[in-house]
């Protein structure tokens, strides 16, 4: 009989923590609002996407409760998952990136090696990124509809000096259109938690302080409109807007 995702997760437990610790080495987590955490039945979960990978790791340090991501089906093929990792190494690190690639290689390769192959056990749900969301949003109603969490962060996974807000962008409609979808068809008022993270775009091994802030779930009825095109919009701007303001609060707290 095969494992349910969950007794996976399980048996991976002590690896996807040590990955995790591994990832946001010399960086000290805080957390406010751990509180507002849905721990039952279908949850999306939306925010900043600034950390690449260390987002990730914050993910599962934080939430308490298997999680379900979104993941780049290259990811899941050991060549194009190395070459990913080479592409990101030379935008973030530029000429420095290809060297440390070349130095670093049999690690890589290890690595990419371990995480091609277990992936999909972790919780992620392949789609083509670059063939449009529908595939995604399909998949992830899906997910939804089993009583999982699903994330759905905004953002490249890096920090861009030329956005208009470089650490909160705008939100895409994806997690309004997912909610929304099930409210109508299924009569599910999914609980959408916010939250905000600051200090993951700071680079691997420099020491830091990463802030994470949880809100209260949104729930789209209240943000009902006559035409679903309103509604969905209604709610992608609540959900930016909370997590502008979960961001802001950070800024202050610091």
């Amino acid at each position: 009989m095969s494992k349910s995702f969950e007794e996976e997760l399980q048996s991976f437990g002590k690896i996807i923590q040590g990955l995790s610790s591994l990832a946001l080495v010399s960086k000290k987590l805080i957390v406010n609002g751990h509180e507002n955490f849905v721990l039952h039945g279908p949850n999306i979960i939306v925010g900043n996407h600034v950390g690449s990978y260390k987002d990730v790791a914050i993910l599962f340090k934080t939430i308490p409760r298997p999680i379900f991501f979104t993941a780049n089906k290259m990811i899941f093929n050991r060549e194009e998952f190395s070459f990913l990792v080479k592409k990101h190494l030379n935008r973030s690190m530029k000429e420095m990136g290809s060297l440390l690639h070349f130095l670093l290689g049999p690690f890589f390769s290890m690595v990419v090696r371990y995480i091609s192959t277990n992936i999909a056990k972790i919780g992620t749900i392949p789609v083509n990124l670059y063939s449009g969301r529908a595939e995604a949003v399909k998949k992830c109603q899906a997910f939804l509809r089993q009583g999982r969490a699903i994330i759905a962060l905004q953002g490249h996974g890096h920090f861009n000096n030329n956005d208009r807000n470089p650490y909160v962008p705008r939100f895409r409609h994806g997690a309004a259109v997912m909610a929304y979808n099930l409210y109508k068809e299924s009569g599910l008022d999914v609980p959408v938690t916010p939250m905000a993270i600051f200090g993951t775009h700071i680079p691997f091994g420099v020491p830091a302080r990463i802030r994470v802030s949880v809100g209260r779930p949104m729930f789209v009825s209240q943000y009902l409109s006559d035409k679903g095109s309103e509604t969905v919009d209604n709610l992608r701007r609540a959900m930016e807007q909370k997590v502008n303001q979960l961001f802001l609060e950070i800024l202050k707290a610091r």
